[in-house]
């Protein structure tokens, strides 16, 4: 690959130090973790996502484990694809390239499942998109508004149903040090910490849907 494909312009790696990631060096990656990048429900976050050059062949991994695990049930498939969409995270500083990592993400989705814009998964899947996929900055853990940024934790409780929990990012991030041995929180359960800012009821896929299409 070419040092030129891996910037999109000169001012933008001395403005941004934006530089993307060579397909083979995220292969190489995502292989020293292989066994999480193929679970469909293991959450991963990428706090710098660019163009989500990552984030593309983890869902692409995990699509292949829905397929494999899933693949004789549409119903089933189509919800757990969805399932591993909302277990990828990213945070980005640039706004093109936010809106170019969402669009690549969701490609990748629609293509496997077939499904043209129309579709409730396809709805369904950008609503996701719009929780998951941060514009803001992960060093300062705040949005492009100013405001902490928050992630939306999504789980499939079976029977085409969607939790989701919303969590504070600068909070979350103060796991490790809760957990710390000898830390002055060790002996408190994580649960009494790291409790959840909104909790929803059960969706279904038109539930979402229809949050995308009111805006």
């Amino acid at each position: 690959m070419r040092h030129n494909t891996l910037i999109k312009s000169q001012q933008r790696v001395a403005d941004h130090g934006e530089v993307f990631t060579p397909a083979w060096m995220v292969e190489a990656m995502l292989d020293l973790v292989k066994d999480e990048a193929e679970r469909i429900n293991s959450r991963f976050l990428e706090p710098a996502c660019g163009s989500g050059n990552f984030l593309v062949r983890v869902l692409q991994r995990k699509l292949a484990a829905v397929e494999c695990q899933y693949g004789q049930s549409d119903f089933e498939r189509r919800h757990f694809a969805l399932s591993a969409l909302m277990s990828i995270y990213g945070i980005e500083l640039l706004a093109d390239n936010i809106a170019e990592c969402r669009a690549n993400l969701l490609e990748i989705f629609a293509a496997y499942l077939n499904i043209e814009a129309s579709d409730a998964f396809y709805h369904a899947a950008l609503w996701v998109l719009s929780w998951n996929v941060v514009h803001g900055d992960a060093l300062k853990m705040l949005g492009n508004d100013g405001e902490p940024i928050t992630f939306a934790e999504w789980g499939y409780i079976g029977k085409g149903k969607f939790q989701r929990r919303d969590f504070r990012f600068d909070v979350l991030t103060g796991s490790s040090a809760f957990s710390a041995q000898d830390s002055l929180f060790a002996q408190l359960d994580k649960h009494e910490i790291f409790k959840p800012i909104n909790t929803y009821p059960p969706m279904t896929v038109n539930d979402l849907a229809s949050l995308y299409l009111r805006g």
